[in-house]
């Protein structure tokens, strides 16, 4: 680190999802033009990777924290070849930043801080503001691509006016005058020096993070794309998207694609941890409609953009809601399962049905899956197996190298009927599914190579197959288009068992 300037005033930077230098307000804010030092600073937080509230799942699988690493590691290089460095510490915010404050003597000033709108993240923010022992700021940052600040003059600064589905919200921003703001310049920052009273600190091991004593297997070579934390991965793959192999143009077209990694964007890792902020993706997005072609692919992506800024703003408007069983819209349904067994063999990706356990399997060895595999393994937990879908939320938490709170809860309760556009049984008929999107099989035989053996026409029904070998009719399947037959699960899994075998690993 730099020597300090003797006396020269600081600002501490507390980076949370924002990990990187472009379009970063709260960096910008603390340089306060050049005038006083800034600290940046990451806290890894225990409390993010302890135990799941309803399965005490880790919260931090090895996928996610893997990323989240190498997101930091990256940042403090970026930081470190600017004259500056990222301070690293393991404990509450709310305890280490006074610390850092009462070491310095009085040169803080202040502590700038992204705001945030889920609970737990805003309840740091309370406390915090009640022990730093400076000033707090809290900004909204840019971890939307529409500013907080103008979506809030849409709704006439009343949250509770937020449209109740995506689409209402949709059509509000579309016909305003509101875009996305410009990014603001923080790589010009002048960051100023590193008090050398303070160590930088290190990281905890991704085996603390993630609560395993197995070794790190890395990611598995069938991965879509071999996914990098970090500022710089974001910007590689920001300039490989749209200008090296210009994709934009075909996203609308492949985006429910399953296998590859140029098929959707692939850029939601990045967003998660704020590696990348959504309107510098905007800004690409606006220059390749100038440069190359402005169609229904590059509107796509604002169109999903926007979706992603809809559940951050539904989950300011319902608070902790967002997080209960009955969720923010209710459907009335009072049964909702906890069978242990079940939802093992829907984490292990053994239920039998070959294009839900292939997902499942892709995600367990990689931190990835498709929005596609997304939409139906949920309609599988929630309405085939009847389990809590919060219980499907937290594997997702710990699984997912680009859990979002608000996009990861709020596709949750959409999927159980009990939040955005709430209606119960929005069931996704798994055999159709496949047939649509995985024809040839290629998909499902990638991961569950077991199966190699099978035709195209097999491979998604083995257990018919199996069936037919020795004379038997068709067994039930696990997945249903009635509620009816959905009653019938129990048997069922009995029925299709024989051919759900785990992959050994």
């Amino acid at each position: 680190m730099a020597a300090s300037t003797a006396g020269r005033r600081a600002a501490i930077a507390l980076l949370r999802n924002d990990l990187r230098i472009h379009d970063n307000p709260v960096l910008l804010e603390a340089a306060a033009e050049g005038t006083r030092d800034v600290i940046p600073l990451f806290c890894f937080d225990p409390r993010t990777y302890a135990n799941a509230r309803v399965t005490q799942l880790p919260r931090m699988g090895v996928h996610r924290a893997r990323f989240l690493l190498e997101s930091v590691a990256d940042l403090r290089a970026r930081l470190r070849s600017r004259g500056s460095d990222l301070l690293i510490r393991e404990g509450h915010p709310e305890k280490v930043v006074p610390e850092i404050v009462n070491a310095l003597h009085g040169r803080v000033d202040e502590v700038i801080i992204q705001r945030e709108v889920t609970s737990e993240e805003t309840a740091v923010e309370y406390h915090l503001a009640r022990t730093a022992g400076v000033p707090l700021r809290r900004l909204w940052g840019a971890n939307t691509l529409i500013h907080a600040e103008d979506v809030l003059v849409l709704l006439e600064n009343n949250i509770k006016q937020l449209p109740s589905t995506y689409t209402g919200f949709r059509k509000l921003v579309e016909s305003s005058r509101v875009r996305p703001r410009q990014c603001v310049d923080s790589e010009a920052v002048a960051f100023g020096s590193i008090p050398s009273s303070l160590t930088p600190g290190e990281p905890p091991s991704l085996r603390t993070l993630a609560q395993t004593a197995a070794p790190d297997a890395g990611i598995d070579l069938r991965s879509t794309l071999q996914y990098r934390g970090g500022e710089t991965a974001a910007m590689e793959r920001i300039d490989e998207y749209f200008w090296k192999k210009s994709l934009a143009k075909s996203y609308k077209v492949t985006r429910n694609g399953l296998l590859g990694g140029d098929f959707s964007s692939k850029f939601s890792p990045w967003l998660s941890i704020g590696c990348l902020s959504p309107r510098m993706i905007y800004k690409h997005i606006h220059q390749y409609e100038k440069q190359v072609v402005a169609n229904d692919s590059t509107y796509w992506l604002w169109f999903e953009l926007l979706w992603r800024d809809y559940f951050r703003y539904h989950c300011m408007k319902y608070g902790t809601a967002v997080f209960h069983l009955e969720g923010t819209h209710g459907n009335g349904r009072v049964q909702w399962d906890r069978d242990v067994q079940k939802f093992q063999r829907w984490c292990d990706g053994t239920t039998g049905v070959p294009f839900v356990d292939a997902n499942m399997r892709e995600l367990r060895l990689t931190g990835f899956m498709s929005n596609r595999g997304r939409q139906n393994v949920a309609s599988v937990l929630v309405n085939d197996l009847g389990l809590d879908w919060r219980m499907g939320a937290e594997w997702f938490e710990s699984m997912l190298n680009d859990y979002d709170v608000c996009s990861n809860w709020g596709n949750w309760q959409y999927a159980a009927g009990v939040g955005v556009d709430p209606r119960p049984y929005r069931y996704f008929h798994q055999l159709k599914q496949a047939s649509m999107y995985d024809k040839d099989g290629l998909y499902v035989k990638t991961w569950l190579p077991e199966l190699a053996q099978f035709s195209p026409d097999e491979v998604h029904q083995p257990h018919r197959v199996e069936l037919w070998r020795q004379g038997v009719s068709s067994a039930p399947l696990l997945l249903r288009s009635d509620r009816v037959a959905r009653a019938a699960l129990a048997c069922c899994v009995h029925a299709i068992a024989a051919c759900a075998r785990p992959l050994e690993q």
